[in-house]
């Protein structure tokens, strides 16, 4: 009888059984640059700026994409390496946004 009921109020409201959110990987346009997104992270990410923007040529969805190797392989530290990665993901989930001014260095 539980089975009917669930099969009626999917039939009648057809969202119901769907997921609130998508967390599958979306294409999005870059809306910020490499050097936006890193003083956004803070906490002395921006040191690497101008590095990391050079070794993805400047496009946000290439620094969106990059894995830990890459970084330790331009020189980045394992502290500021898990932040980038960590606010990559946050920012591809849609859960992040860099704030309109950056962050200060703690």
């Amino acid at each position: 009888m539980a089975a009917l009921a669930h099969v009626r109020r999917l039939l009648l409201h057809p969202g119901a059984g769907a997921p609130a959110r998508s967390f599958y990987a979306q294409p999005y346009q870059a809306k910020v640059g490499v050097v936006e997104f890193l003083n956004g992270v803070g906490k002395g990410v921006e040191t690497h700026a101008a590095k990391l923007e050079e070794a993805v040529g400047g496009d946000l969805q290439r620094l969106l994409e990059t894995r830990t190797l890459r970084l330790k392989k331009l020189g980045v530290p394992v502290k500021h390496r898990k932040l980038i990665l960590s606010f990559a993901h946050k920012y591809r989930l849609g859960l992040w946004k860099p704030p309109a001014e950056p962050r200060k260095a703690q």
